[in-house]
Formats: structure tokens, C-alpha cells, sequence
């Protein structure tokens, strides 16, 4: 199926049924399937072809939705951009991807000032924002320009092994790299993910967390797929409005990450009636155990899912609700259709408890790098039949007898201190234990004895906690060569645009 399908077979079985519900806008089915066929006729008749590529440099709105779909159905290929993503790096973008179309926000701070000296699309739309009025943008077409086009689905032929998206991330040097899924990698994962997640066109799914970012935008791609409603937010910096919504439209299904689930913890939830919720997800980052307890706590009906994946695979393990009790440091098994196993240095194959690189066959596993043969040659191998690849994950994890992953490190973040190599999320585990530390980031710095020397960032609700207390926890639940050198107390961690601790700013690598 090709994902702009997703939208029209909905269309087709519940043309009336609210779709998208973004702040104060409440769309149908057949509304966005009308308005993004509108989209997509005004960019073909602006010259866009099939296999185009198309920026949209905006956030969690209404308008997103529709041409994400509207650039599908033009037979284009779409890469969301977080709004706050520096000018440097969209121009870097859109030169790469040699896009024809970009879509920007019309925020003074929204648009981009550079001049396109490299490289102009031929296509620029200017996107009204709800917080301030229009303005003038020469060479600019305004996007309620592109609604008035003729509504008919366009009559363009594309394939699943076309190009749907290209999600952009910055994986641990920093340097973007465009992640390639083609429409049957998307619709393989979807599929999967919705078969495991249990999902019926009865839910109703909040999603807080960036389009740019693939969990996020996935939460739109899946609902759309199985005819549920999206309740799309900007973000979670007002976490009351968001508990409020969910109370209004009986929200049934909510996506997080450990930096909201961390938030939620903090809150007083009493005022709020939550039982329509019946499930929450969690990726991004493994959640600590005592935050996992802490949750069941709050949410005793909800049935919690523990998963891992990065974007190169989309979703590749999760944990069964009924084994979080038995295994709540796990992130589970293989989703549904894939398989995975754990390999050493050479390649070749380990056993259960030993720890290696993780590895993932399946239709989830992407195409490869945008324009980059030498990283997509990295982490993209041949497979076991000719001419299959299988992705390399660059992360760290060992299996129990039963068949459950469990998480180890980064393979990048292994902290290598006085010949020994230790994991942050061991530190972090038992540095969690201690009442009252909220969040808690170990790091490797250069230290000229040790190579590198481990430090901890940590966020405390208790004010009394001091560091030499925390010293001698560790003391006492470590060993020596993992106690932290210096324990650093901060208000909050940094965080990337989706939400994960950015370790690359506490090491000082870029700007917090």
C-alpha cells in the first residue's frame, strides 16, 4: 500500500469522522483528503514530478498534515524539519535533497533569511502561522493559494519501492544524515506496530512530540492507517493543557518519551480523569525501573509499552505489557514480521548473556543514507541471501535465554575509563534509585590519566541531596572503576528536539 492510501482508504470507510484534531481545528477524513488532493494538484501544476522532494519547515499544525499528504499524492517525497532547526543546516538540506518544493512558516523567525546562493527551490509556499499575521514574502505562493486547485486525486503512478519520506537525524557525530524509507518500509511498520499496539479505528492517539521526529510523525501515519483521530499538540512545555485534552476528546492511546514520563511523575494527576487512556508507549530512550513502577502506580489500567528503535528501522523490539512485571529492564522482543540477534566485533553470531551490536532484518529496514554510499555501506551490510542488507544499529544489547533484549549503551557513549569500558545507563540506573533524583545523565570526559573520566549530570526534587552522598551511593552499589569522579547538579538536561537527554551538549561537542 502506498502511504498516501492510508489517508484515502480512511476517507472512503468513515468520510465524516473527525481525523485531525489540532487546537481549536477539528478535521474529517473526506476535509483533509479533499484539501491535500487541492495541495497536490496546485504543486504539479507548479512543475512537481514524481520522486520530487519537498522541505516543510514547519511544526505540529493543521497545515503539515495536509501537505504531507498532498506532497504524497503528487508522487513526491516529503522530510519534516522541527521549526527550530538552524538555518545552516536547512540550507544544507535542501541543497542535498536538491528539493523542488518548500514549505516555511510565516513567522518572521520561521523563515529562512538566507538567499538561497546555493541552491533555490523552484517552489516556496508561505504557511500562515497561528500566532502571527501574514506578510509579504516576494516569489512566494501563499498556501491558501494552494486550496484553491481542483480537489480530484491526482492520477499519478507510483510504486511501494518509491520514496515516501526523508527523515533527517543527526545520530552521534553531529553530521545530518537522510534517513531513505520508501512507501513499503512505512507500510510494513505501521502494520506491525498497529498489530502489536492493538489499534481500532475506536482510538483516539495524542501526539505532543515533533512530526520531524519518526515517533512522532508515525503517531499520524498509524492513526490515519487505521482510521482512528489524531489529537495533535505543539509540544509538551504546558503538560496541564495537554492532561486537559485528553480529559475533553478521551484519549486512548499516548506516545512518550523518559523526559515526559519524567514530568508526569512530578505532577499532581488528581485533577484530571485519565481512565480513558488505554495504552502508553515509550521509546527514544530506555525508562529506569523505579519510573516504570512509579507509572504502573499511576496508571494501574494502562497497559505500558517499553520499546526500542531508531530511525533506520523505525520500531524493532517491544515489550509484551504482561512481561513488564517480570522483565522491566527489557525492551522485548522482535515486533511482529522481523527478526533481530546480537553480534561481536567480527560479526558472528553471540549467545544469550553475552553483549554485542544488535542486528535487524526485516521489511522496517530502510534503503539507506541520502547521497552518503560510505555510511549506508556502514551501517547497512549484506544479509544472508544475495543481495538482501540488514541494518547494523550501532548500539549495544545482550538477550536472555527466553529471547528478551536488554539494552547495554550506545556503542559511541561506552565510557572508557582506566582500561575498562562501562555503560552510562548501569550509572544511571542506580543513581535513579536514589529518592528524589528526577533525571540523571553519565558522560565520558578526557581526563589525562584515566582517558576519559566519568561525570554525572543529575536533576534532584530534593534539595538537601548532596554530592558526596550521591559519591557514596555509588560507592556502595558499584564498582569502583564505575563511580562518577564528579557529580554536577543542574535545574534541567538538555534535550534534542525529540526529547532524548543530548549528551553531546553536556559534553560540551555543541551548544546546549
Amino acid at each position: 500500500m502506498l502511504v498516501q492510501q492510508f489517508l484515502e482508504k480512511s476517507a472512503e470507510r468513515f468520510p465524516e469522522k473527525n481525523a485531525l484534531i489540532c487546537g481549536y481545528q477539528k478535521l474529517t477524513y473526506a476535509e483533509i483528503e479533499e484539501k491535500a488532493n487541492r495541495i497536490a494538484n496546485a504543486l504539479i501544476f507548479s512543475g512537481f514530478r514524481r520522486g520530487d522532494r519537498a522541505i516543510l519547515h514547519i511544526g505540529n499544525t493543521t497545515e503539515a498534515v495536509l501537505c504531507i499528504f498532498g506532497i504524497l499524492k503528487a508522487g513526491g517525497v516529503f522530510t519534516v524539519l522541527h521549526p527550530s532547526t538552524p538555518l545552516e543546516k536547512v540550507a544544507f538540506i535542501l541543497e542535498e535533497t536538491e528539493a523542488k518544493a518548500f514549505f516555511a512558516g510565516s513567522k518572521p523567525g520561521d523563515i529562512p533569511r538566507f538567499s538561497f546562493e546555493k541552491y533555490r527551490p523552484s517552489i516556496l509556499i508561505q504557511v500562515p502561522s497561528q500566532t502571527s499575521p501574514n506578510f509579504e514574502l516576494q516569489g512566494w505562493i501563499k498556501f491558501h493559494e494552494l486550496l484553491g486547485f481542483d480537489s480530484g486525486r491526482p492520477d499519478i503512478l507510483c510504486i511501494d519501492l518509491d520514496l515516501a519520506t526523508i527523515i533527517y537525524t543527526s545520530g552521534s557525530t553531529g553530521e545530518p544524515k537522510g534517513v531513505m524509507s520508501d512507501h513499503s518500509n512505512v507500510d510494513f511498520a505501521t502494520d506491525s506496530i498497529i498489530s502489536y499496539l492493538q489499534n481500532t479505528p475506536d482510538d483516539i492517539v495524542i501526539n505532543f512530540l515533533p512530526l520531524s521526529f519518526d515517533y512522532g510523525l508515525y503517531q499520524l501515519l498509524m492513526t490515519f492507517k487505521f482510521g482512528g483521530t489524531l489529537v495533535l499538540e505543539k509540544s509538551f512545555a504546558f503538560p496541564t493543557n495537554i492532561l486537559e485534552k485528553i480529559q475533553r476528546e478521551k484519549v486512548s492511546g499516548f506516545p512518550g518519551v523518559p523526559t515526559v514520563y519524567a514530568t508526569l511523575l512530578q505532577m499532581d494527576l488528581s485533577p484530571y480523569d485519565l481512565t480513558s487512556i488505554r495504552y502508553m508507549t515509550n521509546t527514544a530512550a530506555a525508562l529506569q525501573v523505579s519510573q516504570i513502577q512509579q507509572i504502573l502506580q499511576k496508571f494501574p489500567w494502562v497497559r505500558f509499552y517499553s520499546m526500542y528503535g531508531l530511525t533506520e528501522t523505525k520500531r524493532t523490539l517491544y515489550l509484551p505489557p504482561e512481561q513488564l512485571s517480570l522483565r522491566p529492564r527489557s525492551v522485548g522482543i522482535p515486533i511482529p514480521g522481523t527478526e533481530v540477534w546480537i553480534v561481536d566485533e567480527h560479526g558472528n553470531r553471540l549467545p544469550p548473556g553475552e553483549v554485542g551490536e544488535l542486528v535487524v532484518r526485516g521489511r522496517h529496514v530502510m534503503r539507506g543514507y541520502w547521497k552518503d554510499p560510505q555510511a549506508t555501506s556502514e551501517r547497512f551490510r549484506p544479509g544472508i541471501y544475495p543481495n538482501e542488507h540488514v541494518c547494523f544499529t550501532g548500539d549495544l544489547f545482550t538477550c536472555d535465554e527466553e529471547g528478551y533484549y536488554y539494552f547495554v549503551a550506545r556503542k559511541d557513549d561506552v565510557i572508557k575509563s582506566g582500561g575498562e569500558k562501562v555503560a552510562p545507563l548501569e550509572i544511571e540506573r542506580v543513581i535513579s534509585q536514589i529518592p528524589g533524583v528526577v533525571e540523571v545523565a553519565a558522560i565520558g570526559v578526557p581526563d589525562p590519566i584515566l582517558g576519559q573520566a566519568i561525570e554525572v549530570y543529575l536533576v534532584s526534587q530534593n534539595p538537601h541531596l548532596t554530592s558526596k552522598e550521591v559519591l557514596q551511593y555509588c560507592v556502595q552499589h558499584l564498582e569502583n572503576f564505575k563511580v562518577p569522579k564528579e557529580v554536577h547538579f543542574v535545574p534541567d538536561l538538555p534535550k534534542t528536539n525529540s526529547g532524548k537527554i543530548n549528551k553531546r551538549a553536556l559534553r560540551g561537542e555543541i551548544p546546549a
